[in-house]
């Protein structure tokens, strides 16, 4: 049987798994049928104690473009910052999926010629699919479609404080923005949302295909529910690092919009950083004239884009939409005089 050779690849596909048997083989056969090449997988066998390191293998040994190495159990940053030293000089796009999700068929191409046409753009990532329906719940249907919601640059900066607009999986990036804004970092909240923040920051700009082109697999106990850096309160504290900075170079007065508890744990996460609300907003008559962390409860007319930042921080259904509405009738500009964090 001929062996593919990895001749120059231009995308290198980051895969760290750990006892993913059931499923390695169809994520890293899903990739290898995409239909780009040149490509390398560089999958990272993360501490597995079941046979999928040995389904790798048995892949490798028929195809170049597959590589295999062990970590024995760094953790997802500590692999994911392994494989980044192994990728080939010559590519210059990383990618990035698990060992239990599924690429449709063009994803890759699609990406890759997504950012040859879009010089601005530093990262593109798909629409996706969450599947098993059994697993799958009302609330994370609600989550994959307000992600898949997301396409533009500027539709993904505006999100990006309420919520992780992107599937980590199914994106693909510029290997020089990675590496500029620092890699992948250990921190006390989740790694990928760290990342998008710091692309933010940085000015690059976040963009998605708008096809379906992943199915992201959902398993009980999987890390991303069950891991203390992705407890809400470490993405209160995640928003407040990076969102601080930008409301302090407005030099204005801080208001909240929202005097519940999402209003109140945002507040409390932008104190750790030294600003203080001047005053809260709400629509509900009966909070209004009341005392939220210190100060006063006003209804929402009393705003004036001439003087107040304004936090939007409510976390009823539909709230969102309807305040944005509202602020930029009065002439509020989001990501300039206003921000949304809930």
């Amino acid at each position: 049987m001929s062996v593919a050779r990895v001749v120059r690849p231009r995308c290198s596909v980051l895969l760290p798994f750990r006892n993913v048997a059931e499923t390695i083989a169809e994520a890293v056969e899903s990739l290898l049928g995409d239909g780009l090449d040149p490509i390398e997988v560089i999958a990272i066998d993360d501490g597995s104690t079941d046979e999928g390191p040995s389904i790798v293998r048995a892949i490798a040994l028929r195809d170049a473009r597959v590589r295999l190495e062990s970590t024995g159990g760094l953790g997802i940053v500590g692999a994911l910052e392994f494989a980044r030293t192994l990728v080939h000089p010559s590519s210059e796009y990383i990618a990035r999926m698990d060992g239990d999700d599924v690429a449709l068929p063009g994803r890759l191409r699609a990406q890759i010629a997504w950012l040859d046409a879009r010089p601005s753009a530093s990262l593109v990532a798909t629409q996706v699919e969450a599947f098993p329906s059994e697993i799958v719940g009302d609330g994370l249907a609600r989550y994959v479609a307000w992600q898949n919601a997301a396409l533009s640059a500027e539709e993904h900066k505006r999100e990006l404080f309420v919520e992780a607009p992107i599937c980590h999986p199914s994106v693909v990036m510029r290997r020089d923005a990675l590496e500029f804004v620092g890699g992948y970092r250990e921190t006390r909240w989740a790694e990928d949302y760290d990342l998008w923040l710091r692309f933010d920051a940085a000015g690059c700009a976040i963009e998605k295909v708008p096809q379906c082109l992943l199915r992201w697999r959902q398993r009980e106990g999987r890390l991303t529910w069950t891991h203390a850096r992705y407890d809400a309160e470490r993405f209160y504290e995640a928003k407040a690092q990076y969102l601080a900075p930008k409301i302090k170079s407005t030099r204005r007065p801080i208001t909240v919009w929202g005097a519940g508890p999402t209003g109140r744990r945002s507040m409390r996460a932008l104190e750790a950083h030294e600003l203080r609300a001047s005053r809260f907003v709400d629509i509900d008559p009966r909070k209004i004239g009341r005392v939220a962390r210190g100060v006063a409860i006003e209804p929402p007319e009393a705003l004036s884009p001439e003087r107040d930042c304004v936090v939007v921080a409510v976390g009823a259904r539909g709230a969102r939409s309807l305040i944005r509405g509202r602020l930029d009738e009065w002439g509020f500009r989001e990501g300039v005089d206003y921000w949304c964090v809930a």
